[in-house]
């Protein structure tokens, strides 16, 4: 692999420069402590310890190499994601959400239109039994408590009435929804794995979390 791959996808490389620009971009909302400094990227590299420059390096190229999968996956299932935007674009996302889907993911889902189109698909083909429903409404009664007795401080699992609770009827869609969201992501996540095993990377492109270099850091 020469100096200008990051990597190769089954046998294809992927060019150095898709991680340059996504590095140069300033950054903001997504992504871990070591790429989500604000000012030029070219201060930022000045400023930065060799060891947190290696890993920026790492952690990017997991995001564009994300992307790439993506676009090839939503080109073998007729998908048409959006146009892409630039790098310097990233969406912020929620905190919750960088916390469940992991640094590297959720930014690449903020970066990467056809991870987005992707894991849209994916979540639509999730079907959630209504046992599954019923039982997540049964479990997770203090999620549906009412605002009066909120108010009271009732206890759901204790002194709650059925009038404290709001209607299965009423919750039922936002639970399932819910429900299909949670297992359309698991299912991303599930074939990103799978995706992942066609990849070999370059010297100095390898995922951050792997041991084999000196200064990795498990961090998704």
């Amino acid at each position: 692999m020469t100096p200008e791959h990051a990597a190769l996808i089954d046998g294809e490389p992927l060019p150095t420069e898709r991680v340059n620009a996504f590095l140069e971009a300033p950054h903001r909302g997504a992504g871990n402590c070591a790429t989500s400094h604000d000012g030029p990227a070219p201060a930022r590299r000045q400023a930065e310890a060799p060891s947190v420059a290696r890993q920026r390096r790492r952690w990017a190229t997991q995001v564009v190499v994300t992307d790439e999968l993506a676009r090839r996956a939503c080109t073998d299932r007729g998908l048409e994601p959006p146009p892409e935007v630039s790098p310097a674009k990233v969406l912020t996302l929620a905190e919750s959400d960088v916390a469940d889907l992991g640094s590297i993911v959720a930014a690449a889902l903020a970066h990467s239109p056809a991870a987005r189109t992707l894991l849209a698909a994916l979540e639509s083909e999730q079907t959630v039994p209504e046992t599954a429903v019923r039982d997540y409404y049964d479990r997770n009664r203090d999620r549906f408590l009412t605002p009066d007795a909120l108010r009271r401080g009732v206890d759901p699992f204790d002194e709650a009435a059925p009038s404290d609770t709001l209607p299965y009827d009423e919750v039922r869609e936002g639970i399932s929804r819910e429900l299909r969201k949670a297992a359309g992501r698991k299912a991303f996540f599930g074939w990103l794995d799978q995706a992942r095993a066609g990849v070999t990377y370059a010297h100095g492109h390898e995922h951050p979390g792997d041991p084999s270099h000196p200064d990795h850091e498990h961090r998704h």
